[in-house]
Order: C-alpha cells, then structure tokens, then sequence
C-alpha cells in the first residue's frame, strides 16, 4: 500500500512556487495541492536554485526582493543547459511595487516566459493557465541524436526539425558523450547508435538507463543482428530501429518510446532466453 501510494506521488506533476510573500505563496501551494499537483516552494534565488534541481514539470516565479532577483533568477534558468526547457510562468509585483521587487522596464523586454501575470491575482484563477502551459510541455518530444557520423546526424536533426513536436536538445559524438549529455540535457529520447568511439551505444544505453531513468532509448543502427537487439532490451531499451528502416518509422518510434511504449510492439516480447 505504501508502495503504491509513493508511485502515484512521483507520477504526480511536480510545481515549483518561487514567491517571497508568505500568504501568497501558502494559498498558492494549498490550491494547487487540491488539484492534485506536487508542490515545491521556495522564498529565495538561492533557494529555487537548490530546488530547481528537482525537475520540477513548471516553475512559477513570483516576486522575490531586492528588485533585480527575479531577474537574475529568470537569466539563470533560461542559460542553464538543464532547466532552460522547464516551462516558466512569471508573477510580477503590484504596479507600485515593481521598484522593490518587481521588474523593470528594461528586464521585461527581455523576458522570456511562456505566461505572465502580475499581482494581485487569486491562486485558482491560474490552475487553468498551468494546466495548459503542462499539456503544451507534454507534447514536445526533446531528442538527444547520438551517432559518430557527423552527415547522419545532420540528416536526422533535418528531419525532425519537420515536426513541431520534436526538439532535438543535443548531439553527441560518442557513447560517453551522449551519456553526459543525457544527464545534463534531460532529454525525453536518446536516439542511439550501437558503435561509437570511447563508449558503445549499448553501454551508453546501459548507464543512460541506470542513472536518467527519465530518458527513453531508441536504437538506430545498421547493426541489426539478432544479439543487439537483445542485448539493447536487456540493458533497458525501449525500442530498435535499423538505419535502413529510417524514413519509415523514426518519427513513430520516437513518439511512441517517448510515451513510453516499446517500438515496435514485438520488441517488448524480446528476450535472452
């Protein structure tokens, strides 16, 4: 029972609250909790730095003192490799407090959120506002594209900057490259070659799995002996593509790994024995 109920508390979509106004910040983290979110809070840049670092599914940043912090936190997100994709809703200050808290003129012409509101505001109104920007972030697909081959990579990134729901968020050269990518980038699907330099693409897949258990792997490679393929599902793949199959089925298979589903369906009945 206990068990369960951890599960269903980790599928819930995680909030992070930035807000340096108790009353607000504690009526917000109750409405949102009622609609079932996973609520974070913190009341400082320092702190929503720390806290950011729980993957949180959107961040709401609210006024933070002195003037220029928000600001500054919102630069920090939007630069950082790991969080520049975590949809962003700003709340800023009461028009007469935007000198001691809020933002400036000039730090508002560069602001860049996909929702922006200003205080005062009621709590409720906003669940539907955030229920949208998290089914708008749902449906982008970000794609870490790992093969050694500088003119395969090319052509991939070519053809899923076609599709407006896939984001290819990195490339990497090798095996150990698309691992510390992975880690960093947070992608929803590592499409990986089988042989690289430095590290395999199995190995890769094997340590992508164990430690950034939120990316989904897809093999795609002109290696398509029986072995790999076990080899792939038993280190935690979710799906094999050879390269010769490609243009046929490499959007499909990315969507349907990235909704977790194994591609194609045969290969959730692989095995060793």
């Amino acid at each position: 029972m206990k068990k369960k109920e951890e599960q269903k508390e980790k599928q819930k979509e995680k909030i992070l609250i930035i807000d340096d106004e108790p009353d607000f910040m504690e009526a917000f983290r109750m409405t949102l909790e009622g609609k079932s979110y996973n609520v974070m809070t913190a009341s400082s840049k320092a702190q929503a730095q720390e806290m950011v670092g729980l993957v949180p599914d959107i961040v709401v940043l609210g006024t933070l003192a002195p003037a220029g912090h928000a600001f500054a936190l919102h630069q920090w997100l939007r630069s950082h490799p790991r969080h520049k994709d975590i949809p962003l809703m700003v709340i800023d200050a009461r028009y007469e407090e935007r000198s001691i808290k809020g933002w400036r003129r000039f730090e508002g012409m560069q602001l860049e959120a996909e929702d922006y509101v200003a205080k005062p505001v009621e709590p409720a109104s906003l669940i539907p506002r955030i229920k949208c920007l998290l089914q708008e972030a749902t449906r982008i697909l970000k794609v870490l594209v790992a093969d050694d081959h500088t003119m395969v990579r090319d052509g991939i990134c070519a053809v899923l900057g076609l599709h407006k729901d896939i984001h290819v968020v990195g490339e990497a050269v090798d095996g150990q490259d698309a691992f510390e990518k992975a880690m960093r980038l947070m992608p929803n699907v590592a499409l990986m070659d089988i042989v690289m330099p430095k590290m395999s693409g199995l190995e890769a897949t094997k340590r992508i799995c164990q430690e950034c258990p939120q990316t989904k792997v897809l093999i795609l490679t002109q290696y398509g002996e029986e072995e790999n393929v076990i080899a792939a599902k038993n280190l935690g793949a979710y799906g094999f593509i050879p390269k010769r199959a490609a243009s046929s089925e490499l959007v499909a298979g990315l969507r349907s790994v990235g909704a977790g589903r194994y591609f194609p369906e045969s290969f959730a009945e692989i095995s060793a024995s």
